[in-house]
């Protein structure tokens, strides 16, 4: 039985910092279904409405952090190079302009996440001085979520 070929991206996040708060000061929070959204509106723009239904057979945001912005994403082996293109091109999500980079792509899950936990501990223990006790719950939280994170 042969399963599914797939490549999975870890990327990070950042956010304006001007534009951090919406109309009402509410904090912008990402979330998988605000970034998938992005993402998609992208896909849908740049390769229009066949390129989006050929993405997204097994396309997934799969692994989100607030905290520390670090998300992973699945696509199929066939489409990853679209799906990446239209990451790069993402320009905003909702109404705060951001920027998305790329920092691993690799075939396996599990290689993406030992990534993705080397890279939140780093930034937890840059960040962890200026957290709150809830930030650090939830930070906590992410770390124990990554580690479950399986296809």
């Amino acid at each position: 039985m042969v399963g599914f070929k797939n490549r999975y991206m870890l990327m990070e996040v950042f956010l304006d910092p001007d534009k951090d708060l919406l109309g009402e000061g509410t904090p912008i929070i990402l979330t998988q279904f605000n970034l998938s959204k992005a993402i998609k509106d992208s896909i849908l723009v740049n390769f229009g409405e066949c390129g989006l239904g050929s993405s997204l057979g097994s396309f997934q945001v799969k692994y989100v952090n607030p905290i520390t912005k670090l998300c992973i994403v699945r696509s199929s082996r066939e489409e990853h190079r679209q799906v990446w293109s239209a990451i790069t091109l993402v320009k905003s999500i909702g109404n705060c302009p951001v920027v998305l980079n790329l920092l691993d792509i690799s075939g396996c899950i599990r290689a993406c996440k030992e990534t993705a936990l080397k890279c939140d501990k780093e930034k937890f223990e840059q960040s962890s001085k200026s957290l709150s006790e809830e930030e650090i719950r939830q930070m906590n939280s992410c770390l124990e979520k990554i580690k479950l994170l399986e296809n």
